[in-house]
């Protein structure tokens, strides 16, 4: 009992000194970058961009609890006047909870949990094990292609959440432990995210591009942006691949499946009823997220078929929505008011201004602003990122506008290190399978690899 008492201690002062270190060293560096002519919003905000971080890395405190503070900081420093000297409007910090991403996390978890109510999920990893087998090389791989197809059509976020839900029996059967567990839950939002390069649809960023571009009176058809993103997309998911089956799948000992092998009881009129239902239901907000060019109902609009209709038809209960990753949608709330901040604070366009004043060579600008936008992608919206980087770069690098949009579009997609980097990400950390370390290995990959690639491949195709 002492001992056990004396382990929950030390584990107690770990997180006290990880939280003070985080806050020590955010400090020390605040002081070191803040420039006089920097406003108490900007410091403020520097200095919170920093202790998130560490806060994330060491994951002193959880990592939902980060994004709560994110949204009580800002309300608390930049609105308050006693210690702001230009306090600010702090209702948009407040209200990313109401951001399309969250919506369509949300829309994604729905679905997610009705498929797994109504057996779907098992339905659907059934008929993923005719094509892959029981061999966890081929299952990854199976997976990994399959989710980043997907992703090319339809959001990434709903497209993780549906397969992640597919093969949480395997997943609860192999354990939280299993180097499988991590492979698989690492690898479908790795290929949910560098799938979205593949066509205009499959990234937001990618949207922003097209349309900065059309401004400037350059059209870059759906064929044009797909021979640009569809190779990044393929060649990307598959180096992913090979890494996570060298790191985590050692052998090519089949895994045991016999959970699914049980003999299933024969569903009722009414659960087959819902079944269908539930399948009407993910059919027409696909189908719908598929053609919004068409209708021109937002992504997120769309979310709202399956928040409304699937509580509706009594497929899913009270308990049922209890159940849902809350935490995961405060995880992504703060990260989304983090990344607002640093937008609205000027802190980005100061850091940027700098880059207008350097004399390199423009290939050298290329690849700066292919690894910055990764890098911001990572701390905040890659949709803000991309809103503000794409047209920076097109007014610096005017002769190669197009080359530059496309770069920070496709850059967007590379950023993998935090769960809060990407709503896939997100998704998979919901699943308490994984450790915010977890992340490191797609994230350095991808990181560091993809904008590499991503120049490298625009400039030969251009």
């Amino acid at each position: 009992m002492e001992e056990k008492i004396t382990k929950g201690n030390w584990e107690h002062y770990k997180s006290v000194y990880l939280f003070l270190i985080s806050f020590g060293i955010a400090l020390g560096l605040t002081l070191l970058l803040k420039e006089p002519s920097f406003n108490d919003s900007q410091v403020y905000v520097l200095f919170l961009l920093f202790f998130a971080l560490g806060l994330w890395f060491t994951e002193a405190v959880p990592a939902f609890a980060v994004g709560i503070f994110i949204i009580a900081y800002l309300v608390f420093m930049l609105g308050n006047p006693n210690l702001n000297s230009a306090p600010e409007n702090i209702e948009k910090y407040v209200t990313t909870f109401s951001s399309s991403v969250i919506w369509l996390m949300l829309g994604g978890f729905f679905m997610a949990a009705a498929m797994t109510k109504t057996q779907l999920d098992e339905a659907l990893f059934r008929f993923t094990l005719k094509i892959s087998g029981s061999n966890p090389r081929n299952l990854l791989i199976g997976l990994m292609l399959t989710t980043m197809i997907a992703s090319m059509l339809m959001s990434n976020t709903a497209t993780t959440a549906m397969v992640i839900a597919a093969i949480m029996p395997l997943l609860h059967s192999l354990g939280k432990e299993s180097p499988l567990t991590k492979a698989f839950l690492l690898g479908v939002p790795i290929a949910a995210t560098t799938g979205g390069m593949g066509t205009i649809i499959g990234s937001p960023p990618n949207l922003i591009a097209i349309g900065a571009l059309e401004n400037a009176g350059i059209e870059v058809s759906f064929l044009d942006w797909m021979i640009y993103g569809l190779p990044l997309a393929f060649v990307l998911t598959a180096i992913s691949c090979f890494v996570l089956i060298r790191v985590y799948i050692k052998d090519s000992q089949p895994i045991s499946l016999d959970f699914l092998l049980v003999q299933q009881d024969e569903l009722s009129v009414k659960e087959k009823l819902k079944r269908v239902t539930v399948i009407v239901i993910i059919a027409v907000t696909i189908l719908l997220w598929l053609t919004t060019s068409f209708h021109g109902l937002k992504v997120a609009a769309v979310s709202a078929i399956p928040l409304v209709f699937l509580p509706l038809m009594g497929i899913l209960k009270n308990k049922d929505v209890r159940g849902l990753p809350w935490d995961t949608l405060l995880l992504v709330a703060g990260g989304l008011s983090l990344g607002m901040a640093l937008l609205h604070s000027g802190l980005l366009d100061h850091y940027a201004g700098y880059i207008k004043q350097m004399e390199v060579h423009y290939i050298v600008l290329l690849l700066l602003f292919a690894f910055l936008t990764m890098i911001l992608s990572n701390i905040m919206s890659h949709t803000a990122t991309s809103t503000v980087l794409i047209p920076l770069g097109m007014a610096i690098l005017v002769s190669v506008q197009s080359e530059i949009a496309l770069i920070i579009g496709l850059a967007a997609s590379t950023a993998l290190f935090l769960p809060v980097s990407t709503p896939p990400n997100a998704i998979a950390y919901s699943t308490e399978m994984l450790e915010i370390k977890d992340f490191r290995t797609g994230g350095i990959l991808v990181g560091l690899l993809g904008p590499i690639l991503i120049v490298l491949w625009v400039l030969l195709v251009s």
